[in-house]
C-alpha cells in the first residue's frame, strides 16, 4: 500500500503544488488536530483552511481545489460531531461525481459497506497527501503519520483487488 499511496501523491502533486504556504500549514494543521483527537481545532483549522482555499483557489485547477476544500468539509463535519460526543453514520457531506477524480480509493456505490468512514478515511488521505506535497515545513510531521495512512488504505486492499 506504500507504493499505492506514493502513486497517488504523484498523481495529485502537480494539481495541489501551487497550494500556498499559509494555507498548505493550516491544512496539515487541521489534519493533526484530527488525528490527535483535538476536535475544537480540527474545526478551527479546517474552516479556517477552507476560507484560505476559496480566496486563493487557481482557476485552472479549480477541480482539485472542490475536491480538497470538499474533503476539508467531511473532516469539519465529523470532527464537530465528535467534539460534541455524537457519531452519525452519514453525514450528508460527500464528494461529487467530479471531485471523484481525486480521492485515493474509489469503489462501486454497492460496495462501500460504510458510507460515512468511506468519506472520511478518503478526506483524511486528501488532506494528508495535500499538506505533504504543498507544506515543505510540515513533511517532517506528516511522514510520522505515513503509517496511519497506509493502514487506512491497506482496509480497502481487498475491495481495490490488490493482492
Amino acid at each position: 500500500m506504500e507504493q499505492f499511496l506514493n502513486d497517488y501523491i504523484k498523481r495529485i502533486g502537480n494539481e495541489l503544488n501551487d497550494i500556498p504556504d499559509t494555507t498548505a500549514h493550516e491544512i496539515a494543521s487541521a489534519f493533526l488536530a484530527f488525528r490527535f483527537g483535538l476536535y475544537a481545532n480540527a474545526v478551527r483549522e479546517c474552516t479556517h483552511a477552507i476560507g484560505l482555499l476559496g480566496a486563493g483557489a487557481n482557476p485552472t485547477r479549480s477541480g482539485a481545489y472542490a475536491a480538497l476544500k470538499k474533503a476539508l468539509a467531511i473532516v469539519l463535519a465529523n470532527a464537530e460531531d465528535l467534539d460534541s460526543s455524537k457519531i452519525t453514520a452519514d453525514l450528508g457531506v460527500q464528494f461529487d461525481e467530479q471531485e471523484r477524480r481525486y480521492i485515493a480509493i474509489t469503489l462501486a456505490p454497492d460496495a462501500v459497506e460504510d458510507p460515512g468512514t468511506f468519506e472520511l478515511d478518503n478526506a483524511l488521505i486528501l488532506v494528508y497527501a495535500a499538506a505533504l506535497i504543498a507544506s515543505p515545513d510540515d513533511e517532517e510531521a506528516m511522514g510520522e503519520h505515513r503509517k496511519f495512512i497506509v493502514r487506512l488504505l491497506a482496509g480497502y486492499k481487498k475491495a481495490l483487488g490488490i493482492v
